[in-house]
């Protein structure tokens, strides 16, 4: 992996150069020989002077809190001095490539990553440094009785340890400082991703973001999971309905965050149900909803209108005031549905089925409320008004330019 030019300013000497950088997944599963609950998530991870820093994902910033959002910011600072680094059990998790963190302060980390040859070279970097860090304590010679220790021998031992205590402590410190220095001179996020070292998701992005940098109004993955399932999944019993193995979900979401170039017909992703639960999974990942909340109180009031015909009509015109991304992404969506639906005597998905699938995941409110029951059966019958009457409701025919729907 190749060094990232910010931190040649630290390049002093040989035990303060960086030893290597890059993305990792990582958890902390004992805080002071306390267990703690594993909680996975993805790090920008810095090995430099003896010290491994895990850097927070910048998603996890507060909202509103650009400044923050734009840092890669520490979120873990481990001291590999005194610690062991050794291929995790497989009791330790079910992910593979799993390497053990142990810490003399009695914490234990779980760092992991899909490429074995990477977590590997980590492996054997984390182990050198440590190898590197704890200096060699020679056998004490046996003593006969008359070269046996005095008490003053024992003192003199003594204040030799402490001063070692001492000097090894402000040596600590002293890389620490430089560490310090090093992270308050880290990049910007923007200027990390500028280089390549970071790609932007596609899981949890912004809908209009992620059609931007994609130069596209419909994101490259919906269209790719879409594809797939109407090429052999249309006849699946409980296409939609039956959900598929979380694990080989989660590792496809990191592939289509991580690889620009996703193939889908890679034999690992043969079960459809995992593409169709992904696809699912990318809808309810969306900081906003496909249908945006602006509207969510608007599409609530029209299914409600008592006539059908006005139902529609108003139903067209909400839809057509959606801003192009949207607009295009629901249209395809709502689409691919009905095909799922011509196929019902085999995969046994009704249009009642679908909408119960899909409602709640395409539109919520922004704030949950004691209504959400309620509003539960409406946006199911939102989604099933929209599958019975799509050529009506996507119909162009006489659509006036909405200038909400720019892009």
């Amino acid at each position: 992996m190749k060094q990232l030019r910010w931190i040649e300013a630290l390049r002093e000497n040989q035990c303060h150069q960086l030893e290597k950088a890059g993305i990792v997944n990582k958890t902390k599963v004992v805080d002071h020989g306390k267990k703690i609950r594993k909680n996975w998530s993805q790090s920008w991870t810095v090995l430099h002077g003896g010290i491994l820093t895990f850097h927070k994902d910048p998603k996890s910033a507060p909202a509103g809190n650009a400044n923050k959002a734009s840092q890669i910011v520490p979120e873990y600072t481990v001291d590999l001095r005194g610690g062991s680094v050794q291929w995790a059990a497989k009791d330790k998790s079910s992910k593979k490539f799993v390497l053990e963190l142990k810490t003399r302060q009695g914490c234990e980390y779980l760092m992991q990553y899909d490429t074995e040859s990477i977590i590997s070279d980590w492996c054997k970097v984390i182990q050198d440094t440590i190898h590197h860090l704890t200096p060699h304590q020679p056998e004490p010679e046996h003593l006969s009785d008359e070269e046996d220790d005095t008490g003053s021998d024992r003192e003199d031992r003594k204040r030799t340890s402490t001063r070692n205590t001492s000097a090894a402590d402000s040596e600590q410190n002293r890389i620490r400082g430089k560490l310090k220095r090093f992270l308050q001179r880290r990049p910007t996020l923007q200027s990390v991703k500028e280089k390549g070292y970071i790609r932007d998701n596609v899981f949890g992005c912004h809908l209009d973001v992620l059609c931007h940098r994609e130069n596209s109004t419909i994101p490259k993955f919906v269209e790719k999971c879409i594809r797939t399932v109407e090429r052999r999944g249309l006849d699946v019993d409980g296409i939609y309905r039956v959900s598929g193995n979380l694990a080989v979900i989660q590792k496809l979401r990191h592939k289509a965050d991580h690889e620009e170039h996703l193939d889908l017909e890679d034999g690992q992703w043969e079960e459809i149900h995992v593409i169709t639960g992904a696809l699912k999974f990318f809808f309810r990942e969306l900081p906003e909803p496909l249908f945006p909340f602006s509207s969510f109180e608007k599409f609530i009031a029209t299914i409600q209108l008592p006539d059908h015909s006005q139902r529609v009509s108003y139903m067209k015109d909400l839809v057509r005031s959606l801003p192009l991304p949207n607009y295009d992404t629901m249209k395809l969506l709502f689409k691919h549905l009905r095909r799922v639906i011509e196929h019902k005597e085999s995969n046994r998905m009704s249009v009642q089925s679908v909408a119960i699938v899909f409602g709640p995941t395409l539109l919520r409110p922004q704030i949950e409320s004691a209504n959400m029951t309620v509003h539960m059966v409406f946006q199911s019958q939102i989604v099933e008004l929209m599958l019975n009457k799509f050529k009506d409701i996507f119909s162009i025919e006489g659509a006036p330019p909405s200038p909400s729907r720019t892009f």
